[in-house]
């Protein structure tokens, strides 16, 4: 997509950061492409990174969920490990250059510049056994989506787990046992031996949302496994139709956050006539700025 291919209209509603040039000029294609994806009634997936609901965007999201903005959701097990936390006790703001070592004796683990102490961990753990033996008195093997919907039932207004539990829109999370949540599944499963997990029970209900929809759209912050399930998914149905990527990553190691929109095109997984743009920001700055166009 061009910087000719946005309308009059368009520049006026953002306020005309598309001329700004830079990243700004990006931040303004995405919006416009959003728009494009909501006007067409795609289906939105929206993937996003743990730390993204460590930090305060956990409360945009938690409203794009609220407002059915988002069709599906795919990403880590530390989002539901921050998500429950957060629903209860609050995470506190420190400093990129704070003594680590020091941090540790006082029992307090540092994710950039947001604090998060010990107890919160040991909430989460309570949390979970009463979660796990809930799930397990009526099945033995459970989806992730199973876990997320669970723990949305028990959390507050402000989790985006409610949202999604609430509007029925389905939170996807193959690497759920790379989390605190998987930490204690492995706990759980010493008392509960016959206790299973199964990633591929939700493949079924990702695939029929991809191949199901007459367009579809994704909203891609950072990288790793979440976004790796979304491209790969569409593939199945020749790509995305509309795509915004934010990362801070770079393409020159070929790793698959710093991957391109474009890159995705060689593979199948955006469509070569696809609306796409890769939006070099911290999502902590761009996605409010995108989302202030829908979210007012």
């Amino acid at each position: 997509m061009d910087i000719q291919d946005l309308k009059a209209e368009d520049l006026r509603e953002i306020d005309g950061l598309a001329g700004c040039g830079f990243q700004a000029t990006n931040i303004a294609r995405a919006v416009s492409i959003i728009e494009r994806m909501k006007k067409e009634k795609a289906t939105i997936f929206l993937t996003f990174t743990s730390n993204m609901i460590a930090s305060g965007l956990r409360g945009i999201i938690a409203e794009m969920c609220k407002r059915r903005f988002v069709d599906a959701i795919i990403t880590a097990g530390g989002s539901l490990d921050h998500d429950l936390i957060k629903s209860a006790k609050p995470y506190q703001l420190g400093d990129f250059m704070m003594d680590d070592a020091t941090l540790h004796k006082k029992g307090v683990n540092r994710i950039g510049n947001i604090l998060v102490p010990n107890d919160r961990y040991e909430y989460l753990e309570g949390f979970m056994k009463e979660t796990y033996e809930e799930l397990y008195k009526k099945e033995k093997t459970v989806s992730p989506s199973q876990i997320a919907r669970k723990i949305g039932e028990k959390t507050g207004e402000d989790s985006f787990l409610h949202w999604c539990t609430k509007n029925s829109i389905p939170v996807f999370c193959p690497g759920i046992t790379d989390s605190a949540i998987g930490l204690q599944t492995y706990f759980f499963k010493q008392k509960r031996k016959d206790f299973t997990i199964d990633v591929t029970k939700d493949m079924n209900e990702l695939a029929q949302l991809a191949l199901n929809a007459d367009k579809t759209g994704g909203i891609v912050l950072g990288g790793g496994i979440s976004k790796h399930h979304a491209i790969g998914v569409n593939l199945l149905r020749g790509g995305f139709d509309y795509a915004v990527y934010v990362t801070t990553s770079s393409p020159w190691d070929g790793s698959l956050s710093g991957a391109r929109t474009s890159e995705g095109i060689s593979w199948g997984k955006i469509k070569e006539t696809a609306g796409h743009v890769t939006v070099d920001c911290d999502a902590t700055i761009a996605l409010p700025l995108i989302m202030a166009r829908f979210l007012r």
